[in-house]
């Protein structure tokens, strides 16, 4: 994918993420935000997982 080209919003039900994509947020700085849902941040260092409260996506740290 290009510089230029973001990846869909909100299609995948479960993303993986690193520690190096925190702060975590829905949706993420690579997704495309015009057809999504107002961005927020989801706390997910004490638990190792969080939920979005608009579309419901499950964010999982992965190591």
């Amino acid at each position: 994918m290009s510089r230029t080209e973001s990846a869909p919003a909100n299609t995948e039900r479960r993303y993986e993420v690193t520690r190096d994509a925190l702060p975590l947020s829905c949706p993420t700085p690579a997704m495309a935000v015009w057809n999504s849902h107002p961005r927020v941040y989801l706390p997910i260092e004490a638990t190792g997982s969080a939920t979005c409260p608009y579309c419901g996506a499950l964010f999982v740290l992965k190591d």
